[in-house]
Parts: C-alpha cells; structure tokens; sequence
C-alpha cells in the first residue's frame, strides 16, 4: 500500500495526533484489489418514506476516502478495501456496475425499485466517482424508483444531485454525520465537520427536491455505555428537527481492521455497544418525527455489537423487524438474564475504566 499522507484538502483538519496514529495503522494494510471488482453487492428490504422497498445495495471499490488516506474517522476500516494508487477508471468503474446488474439478475425475479450506492468514501467526490461516471450510473438507474447515494456534506451540491432527480429519480444523499454533538465527532470519531456543515447540505439536498438519510455511530472510541445511549438518544432528537431529513440509520460500532478503535480493543480498551443498548435507543426515540433503523453489523460476534451469546439472534431479530414496522412493542417480546449486567454496566462503567465487562 502506498503510504497515507495528508493532502491540501485536509491540512488542518481533524486532530493532529489521530491523525498520526490512524497514518500508522493504516499502513499496516498490504492486501491489493481488483479495480474492476465491486467491494460488494447485495440485495435486502428497506425502510423508506414511500413504504418497504426491495434495495439493491452497491459498494462500489475506488482510491478510497480522502479524509481516511490523511488519516480519517477511527473506527472506519473502508479504506483498507480499496483499490491502490487513489484512483479508479470510468471503465472499471462502469464493469464493477454492470457486476452488480448481473448479480441482480441472478437473484432477484425483477429489479429492486431502490438502488443504494456506497464507495470507501463519498461518491460525490469527483476524485472517487468522476462526473462522467456519477451520470452515466444516474442513466443506467433512471429506471428505478429510489436512489441512495453516500457522500460527505462537503460534495454535497445542486449539479450533483440533479443528475439524479433530473432523471425523475427519487433520491436520497445519505451523509455519515456519526452523531449531532461537535466534540464527539471531532474527538472521538475524528471526524472534521460540524453539526452545522450537515444542516448545509440538508439545504442543498432540499433545494432539488431530495431528501436526506443521517448515518449515526453508536459508541465510538472513548464513550462509555451509558454515554453512548445518551448521545444516539440527543442526536437522533436533532436529526428529526432538521429539514429533509426523513431517516436516521443509528448503527452500532463494530471492529474493523486497520483502525484505531481495533488497537483499543486488543489492548482490552473497548467493547462494541450492547444490543439492549441498540433496542433503548430504538424504543427511546420512536416518538420522534423520522423514520429510525439499525443495522448491527457482525451482531453476537465478540467484534460486533453482542449481549450474552444466548440472546443476541432474538434481539437481532427484533431489530430488524422494528426497522420495517417501527413499532417499539416488538422488544416486549424478548428477554434475557444478561439485562441485569447490561443495565449494571450501563450504571456503573465510567469512560477511564471502560470497558466494565466483555
């Protein structure tokens, strides 16, 4: 892997020793990728303001996120999954596309009426996805109902989204704002932007008629259980009040490879959330004017969000049906012993002893 370095448009942003210490980590990634190949591809349901839909959801594999190549967010291993050198063709970009159509094809009956596109990064960066390739992929969908496509909120603009809505698509730009509170996202995610930069491209998004989706993180590095809840608890409250913003995907953290928060959790230094502390959430802000979903990826697993071992797939289970009913009734209906040591350590752990329990 060719050595991380910042580049002018990240001098002076996020903290100086994240920063340092994420360059190291990353660096220690020495897998290659096949430009042509998609990182990966599937189908699933989702939650949207126009009901259920069937989603084709595609990662496609670029140079990655520019932010993670100066040292980026301390919890997202997505750049490790990327193709070498920080660029990938219009060409190869268009194969790994048509791979994802063939997979479809394979396994569905007909087209999902939602396609999601993701990259290591943000798709509206011309640096990962150029303009030419960002149309000709509005075109190759402009049959589609719905589309999904992440970016941070600085690429977010009218030229870009139009590419889409002017297709007659509806479109959604789904932006991982992480959390509403400033401090936490600088200094704990590492992330650069403020509260106030998502509000801009809600605006934006807005302004075209699109929509916006809020990516929340459920305990980064440094936050203790309880401080945790509390935080997706605040930030999902804020994301409601924000124009535009229909959906709030409030995920777990889980361990990644070549990141900050895997170097905590080998040296005994963090523990992913509980998955009754994913369902209080849920429960917690089912009042709220926005549709709220969770994806706990790598549940029951020690690296992913987990309860006991016993009772994780039901709570998992329950999860996934909320997503689609939004109906808080659905966690009445499972129960375990190890609620006693999750609201124990949801009492008692404090943020310079963490984790209290495995």
């Amino acid at each position: 892997m060719s050595k991380p370095s910042p580049e002018v448009y990240e001098e002076g942003k996020g903290m100086d020793a994240h920063n340092q210490a994420m360059r190291e980590i990353r660096s220690r990634k020495d897998e290659t990728y096949d430009p042509t190949e998609p990182t990966r591809v599937w189908l699933d349901e989702d939650n949207t303001p126009d009901g259920v839909y069937d989603s084709l959801t595609i990662i496609l594999n670029t140079g990655g996120c520019r932010w993670a190549r100066a040292g980026g967010c301390t919890m997202c291993g997505y750049v490790a999954e990327s193709v070498d050198g920080g660029t990938v063709a219009h060409e190869d970009l268009m194969t790994q596309v048509e791979k994802c159509l063939d997979h479809e094809a394979e396994s569905a009956d007909e087209p999902a009426g939602q396609v999601k596109i993701y990259t290591s990064g943000s798709f509206l960066d011309e640096r990962e996805v150029p303009a030419e390739t960002r149309k000709a992929i509005a075109e190759t969908f402009a049959d589609r109902d719905r589309m999904v496509v992440e970016s941070l909120p600085d690429f977010v603009d009218r030229e870009k989204i139009t590419d889409f809505t002017d297709h007659g698509i509806e479109t959604d730009i789904a932006i991982g704002l992480e959390t509403a509170t400033d401090r936490v996202r600088h200094d704990c995610v590492n992330k650069y932007f403020d509260f106030s930069e998502f509000e801009r491209a809600a605006e934006a998004a807005v302004d075209c008629d699109a929509g916006i989706k809020a990516y929340l993180l459920m305990k980064p590095a440094f936050l203790s259980e309880a401080e945790a809840i509390e935080d997706m608890v605040r930030s999902v409250e804020r994301c409601a009040g924000v124009e535009g913003c229909h959906t709030v995907s409030m995920n777990p953290c889980n361990v990644q490879r070549h990141t900050m928060v895997e170097d905590l959790y080998f040296g005994d230094g963090y523990r992913p959330p509980w998955l009754w502390s994913v369902a209080a959430v849920l429960e917690g802000t089912a009042d709220e004017d926005v549709i709220v979903v969770s994806d706990p990826v790598g549940h029951g697993s020690d690296r992913g969000p987990h309860n006991c071992g016993e009772c994780d797939d039901r709570v998992q289970r329950a999860i996934k049906d909320f997503n689609l009913r939004q109906d808080p009734a659905v966690f009445e209906q499972v129960s375990c012993d190890c609620e006693l040591t999750w609201e124990t350590v949801r009492d008692r752990e404090q943020s310079y002893s963490m984790p209290l329990t495995r």
